[in-house]
Parts: structure tokens; sequence; C-alpha cells
């Protein structure tokens, strides 16, 4: 695992318990909407078999189950921690959950008929083998769906900016207790691909109808794409 891998895994690890109280305050309540969507957009099509990646504590995992009861799903991260909370949240029977590293998935080929993920490819220190693992382990017309930030653009782009720097590290100090780990997620979302250049990179992985629908003020997008069916 590279340093920049570990240092993610340990931000996870020690933002696990505060991680989905603060997602909520940062977005005004909407997280939970929105992961529904993701898992809506996944259960889409017909299919029985899921992959939730970066599960954490597991929001979009139990919302597929929601969506689908009788599909098979497995939630995998590589926080310890994110897992250990999601074992014990209410909703996630029949889920497996599963330690695992996005860079090296631990499943055969054409596993998943759907993969999720929330906020993973910001964190990830090679993106295109994180993408190639998710084509890899899709069925042939399988789709990924995904939530993901994205840094501010347009003219209100430099007031989004500093009030992300100022809310977000105040809000992982006083309810997290971790200031330092919430100024990492502000920097990876400020530093990461524009929407375009993500879209280049899913095209890029054999991707195709890539497609993406900004959320509040175009700070999280909601990605899908598909896996060639032949």
């Amino acid at each position: 695992m590279q340093n920049k891998d570990s240092s993610v895994q340990a931000t996870f690890n020690s933002v696990a318990r505060r991680y989905d109280l603060i997602n909520r305050l940062m977005t005004l309540g909407s997280h939970q909407t929105w992961c529904r969507e993701v898992a809506a957009r996944a259960t889409s099509f017909p299919g029985l078999d899921y992959l939730d990646l970066a599960t954490g504590t597991g929001v979009i995992a139990r919302e597929i189950r929601k969506q689908h009861p009788a599909a098979n799903i497995t939630g995998a991260d590589f926080s310890e921690s994110m897992l250990d909370l999601a074992r014990q949240i209410n909703g996630g029977s029949g889920i497996e959950w599963q330690f695992a590293d996005a860079h090296e998935l631990p499943f055969a080929d054409e596993s998943f008929d759907a993969v999720t993920h929330g906020y993973l490819l910001r964190n990830v220190s090679d993106l295109d083998t994180v993408l190639a693992e998710q084509f890899r382990v899709l069925k042939p017309g399988g789709m990924v769906s995904a939530l993901e930030s994205s840094p501010p653009a347009g003219p209100l782009a430099p007031v989004i900016r500093m009030g992300m720097r100022m809310v977000i590290p105040t809000l992982g100090q006083f309810i997290g207790k971790d200031r330092a780990s919430y100024e990492y997620l502000v920097d990876s979302t400020l530093g990461f691909l524009t929407p375009e250049a993500l879209r280049e990179r899913f095209t890029r992985a054999g991707f195709e109808d890539v497609s993406v629908k900004a959320k509040y003020l175009s700070t999280n997008m909601l990605w899908s794409a598909r896996k060639p069916s032949c």
C-alpha cells in the first residue's frame, strides 16, 4: 500500500464514529438522499449482485438492500473502523462486509451487475487502476453508480472554497475532535479532477454512457457509467 493510501486509511479510521453525522451537517441533510439516488441508479436495471466500494458505514449498501431485498450485496472498505460500525447498524441484514483495497479487488472477473461507491475516487493513489478494477469485476452491461465530490467552479467558486476551508475543519474539530483529518478531506475535494477530466478517465477505462448530475452548488456529483455489453 502506498504512502497516500496508508494516510487515507488512517484518516478514515480516525473519523469513522462521527463521519455520517458530519456528512449530514456538511450537506444540510442531503447526503442520505444522494446515497439513495446512487442505489436507485444501480438497481434500475436487472441484476442480483452488487458491490459497494468505500462502503464506510454502509449507507449506500443498506439503501440497495431497501430497494432490492433479494440482492446479493458486498460492502467493501479498507478502513476496519468503518466496517466495524457498518456491521453494528440496523438494516444491513444479509450484506457481506469485507475488507478490500479498491486498487486490487479480491473478486473474480465479471462478478457484479453494479458497483457503487461514495467519495472513493478522490482518495485513491492510482485512479486509473481503481477504475480498471471496477471494469474488470463488472459483468458485461454492468454499471458504476457513484457519488463524488468536485472542486467548485464558476463565479462563486472562491467563496465556496473559502467556506469549505473554514466550516468543514471547524465541524471536524468540535464534533469529530479531529481537525486535521477534515482539513485533508477539504484538500482532497479542492484538489480533485474537474468533472470533464473525470469523465475522460471513465472513458479511458473502457466505460460508455458516462453521465453526471450536479448537486449542492456543483460540489457533489452523481456519476453513472456502463461497461459495454460485449
